[in-house]
């Protein structure tokens, strides 16, 4: 199952995210997949395309940065290739 988590950094947190994740990387459990992110024009949110067959995972991974940021996990799928006519 795929998820979009929107991440909201926590106010003046956002040089402290980033000096975390060149010190330890993303910190994901064992089973949690990262596909791909974008970040707003700001730089004060970004949004994660995830996957994983386990949500339970989120919630140690979340624990890991929820001291510096907000997260709204979203279960998501694929959009059809074709419109109906």
């Amino acid at each position: 199952m795929k998820y979009m988590v929107i991440e909201d950094f926590k106010p003046d947190c956002r040089d402290a995210v980033y000096a975390r994740y060149r010190l330890k990387g993303r910190m994901l459990p064992e089973g949690l997949y990262y596909l791909d992110s974008w970040l707003s024009e700001d730089g004060a949110r970004c949004f994660q395309l995830m996957e994983t067959e386990q949500e339970v995972l989120f919630e140690s991974w979340v624990s890991r940065w929820d001291d510096l940021v907000d997260f709204e996990v979203v279960p998501v799928h694929d959009s059809p290739t074709k419109t109906a006519e």
